[in-house]
């Protein structure tokens, strides 16, 4: 599903990523650890294709294409999505158009939305007031409306409450299809900083990038477990 290979990133003049290399097969889901500043949404937005994030070195390929040099909008029309950690509030754009404009599979908004207790905002503007936990909730319901086959989520258990973070679960479990035994096609690549999205998904591989590279890969409760006890600092010396 996606490949990255030796990648290499700047953002105005400073490297914020340097030589990483990750793998995703198609229906796996990975988690990505990392302190504050390590680089992990800069990743996410390079493989986005954010003009501010210019690759200097590296490929990305998707579904077997390069798409290193490929503008935003035809990277998503491809099957890549993606939740902000911090997504923008804009004020005279309703929630309820936004939807709309993400909704490929004519899908019922209003059933959507009252399956995940949204049914109370469709009519605000995008994110104006909203909470963390809604906010993180209506780029989820996007994603879930745009169907996208690459999932990436930047942070999704930042800033919600326990109730919350039980609903936004619920809905990367149906994004990711968690629900298939089999034949899973989604792919998805979360970011984790507190690793507690671990209580709510099963994810198959984890890494951790620290300073714009990935030290360690493996078995991401094991990784979660060992970062816990030992820190961040450990999966360098252990590397060394």
């Amino acid at each position: 599903m996606l490949e990255i290979n030796d990648l290499w990133v700047d953002v105005n003049g400073k490297e914020v990523l340097k030589g990483v290399n990750l793998t995703i097969p198609s229906g796996e889901t990975h988690i990505l650890f990392g302190k504050n500043g390590s680089g992990k949404s800069s990743l996410l937005m390079t493989i986005m294709g954010f003009r501010r994030y210019r690759v200097r070195q590296g490929r990305i390929s998707f579904k077997g294409v390069d798409i290193t040099k490929l503008p935003i909008h035809e990277r998503a029309k491809m099957g890549i999505g993606l939740a902000f950690q911090r997504p923008p509030s804009i004020r005279g754009v309703k929630t309820r158009d936004v939807f709309n404009v993400c909704n490929i599979n004519s899908v019922s908004c209003d059933e959507l939305a009252d399956k995940f207790n949204f049914s109370g905002l469709l009519e605000r503007e995008l994110n104006v007031g909203f909470s963390g936990g809604e906010m993180k909730k209506s780029e989820l319901l996007q994603l879930l409306l745009q169907d996208p086959e690459l999932v990436m989520l930047d942070e999704p258990e930042s800033g919600v409450d326990l109730e919350n973070l039980q609903i936004l679960g619920k809905a990367i479990n149906k994004l990711l299809e968690k629900y298939l035994w089999r034949k899973r096609a989604k792919s998805g690549l979360v970011i984790s900083h507190l690793g507690f999205i671990l209580n709510y998904i099963e994810a198959d591989s984890g890494y951790v990038l620290l300073d714009g590279r990935i030290h360690c890969h493996g078995n991401p409760r094991e990784l979660f477990k060992g970062i816990q006890r030992h820190g961040y600092r450990e999966c360098i010396e252990c590397q060394r």
